[in-house]
């Protein structure tokens, strides 16, 4: 039943977000299968074999217009849930547009079917915004007179996507996890390439048209389950701790500084897990077979795809690399807690063997060894706290030496000249550990970045054989 459709005429097939996490492998699929196809994205890209790049952008209707021209199918793929905290307050106006017009636009242009690809949740439950936009693009894309066939998929497993990488930073750099309840709801991940065999399969296949298809894989499993199942694949033990006060938007901030995914995209990607999401519907598979992979075969591939990522190399604008300042921030961080231990070799005050000192010293090294952890893991989190954990330490170094300039001793009794001297060295290297922390938290949004423009949507514009948008491997 999936062979029924065959392509009478050329590029008659758009695919929309077709730089994209899940737009890339579609069109790599249809053009391996002899299909020629047009690809719509927001750059112009070079033609090459069976694939024809269109430029356009689905908030402009003369673009659509001749995008959608002479198309017989198109795949809808387009999502909006990046960007900044305002534009992400907004991204449901944004897709409520984007479908609006993709609508016109090929009605226009007499377009014959569309398929879209959703999100899968259970059915009586209060939606939240990102899935809700998801559902009101597929009633919004139906409501016309072209037929529409929706794939309501719960989390897509992938090299590039959202959810697996918040499953993998998460576990890759969390050896403790302190989860919110949702990490309990059911969900039926499905592997990317099953996806896209889906939607290849769906658009062979005319009985299709029309209906809204829900698609799961092989297993049903919690969050949590997956995230045990990906640190077993590592060979690692996960302890797990839940706590009800960690909120979606809790979630996402933290998310932001543990892994390479902003809050704008992990909010939303949150609030979709906070329900269940499981296939109550099998009845796409009485029209298309797709030997469904299992979670530790989909984990094992993406695991396998991220190698292939290139590392991101600086700018000819930017006078340090990211790696650098990285290198500059763990050598001042190592530096300051050397400097640290001189307060009981060096220094002869007995105000250091204090109680509340030495309880201030383990908690400050407990401090710079948790920072100096994140940093080598290129993770937020670790720049945040050892910049902050600088500042707290230049301020306290700079109290210590406060009698040279007042005569008075604020931190403890009035330290020797070599202690001053101690100070002041441990001073400008605070600086200089407060700088690079500085450069590279802000750094890393910026190679995130590169390659796509800053206000993309969910489905990039990452040209072909770019870096992946959730790539940490910086040069």
């Amino acid at each position: 039943m999936s062979d029924l459709m065959t392509q009478n005429n050329p590029y008659n097939i758009l695919v929309t977000g077709s730089t994209g996490f899940i737009g890339k492998k579609l069109l790599a699929k249809l053009s391996d299968s002899g299909f020629k196809v047009v690809a719509m994205s927001r750059s112009k890209f070079p033609d090459t074999q069976n694939v024809r790049y269109v430029k356009a952008d689905a908030f402009d209707m003369n673009s659509l217009e001749t995008a959608t021209k002479g198309i017989e199918i198109a795949f809808y793929l387009l999502h909006s849930m990046e960007g900044s905290k305002k534009e992400w307050a907004k991204f449901a106006d944004r897709e409520k547009i984007q479908a609006e017009n993709f609508l016109q636009a090929a009605t226009k242009s007499g377009v014959k079917r569309i398929v879209y690809l959703g999100g899968l949740v259970n059915d009586g439950l209060k939606l939240s915004r990102h899935m809700q936009s998801r559902h009101d693009v597929g009633k919004i894309l139906a409501s016309g007179s072209i037929p529409v066939t929706e794939l309501r998929a719960s989390v897509i497993v992938g090299a590039e996507g959202g959810s697996y990488a918040m499953l993998r930073y998460l576990v890759e750099r969390l050896p403790l996890m302190v989860c919110p309840k949702w990490v309990k709801s059911k969900t039926q991940p499905i592997a990317v390439d099953d996806v896209v065999d889906y939607l290849f399969g769906v658009m062979k296949n005319p009985e299709s048209s029309g209906k809204i298809l829900e698609v799961g894989g092989p297993e049903v499993m919690t969050y949590e389950q997956l995230m045990r199942l990906y640190s077993a694949i590592l060979n690692r033990n996960l302890t797990v701790i839940q706590i009800p006060f960690l909120t979606p938007r809790l979630s996402s901030y933290w998310i932001d500084l543990v892994t390479p995914v902003k809050a704008s995209l992990a909010r939303p990607l949150v609030d979709s897990l906070v329900h269940d999401s499981i296939v109550t519907d099998q009845s796409i598979n009485q029209m298309v077979h797709v030997d469904l992979k299992n979670m530790t075969q989909a984990i094992k591939i993406a695991r396998e795809e991220s190698k292939a990522f290139k590392p991101i190399i600086k700018s000819g604008e930017e006078k340090t690399s990211y790696k650098i300042n990285q290198k500059i921030l763990l050598i001042s961080l190592c530096a300051m807690a050397f400097i640290g231990t001189t307060y009981y070799w060096l220094d002869d005050r007995s105000d250091v063997w204090e109680i509340s000192w030495i309880i201030g010293s383990i908690i400050w090294y407990t401090a710079i060894l948790f920072a100096i952890s994140f940093v080598k893991k290129k993770a937020r989190l670790g720049y945040l706290i050892g910049g902050l954990l600088s500042w707290v330490t230049m301020a306290f170094w700079l109290f210590d030496n406060f009698y040279v300039v007042f005569d008075i001793s604020l931190v403890a009794s009035q330290p020797s000249f070599d202690i001053t001297i101690r100070n002041f060295i441990g001073v400008a290297i605070a600086g200089l550990a407060i700088f690079s922390s500085h450069n590279v938290f802000h750094k890393v949004r910026v190679y995130q970045a590169r390659g796509q423009s800053v206000s993309e949507s969910a489905v990039s514009e990452v040209p072909d054989g770019a870096r992946p948008v959730y790539n940490t491997n910086f040069s």
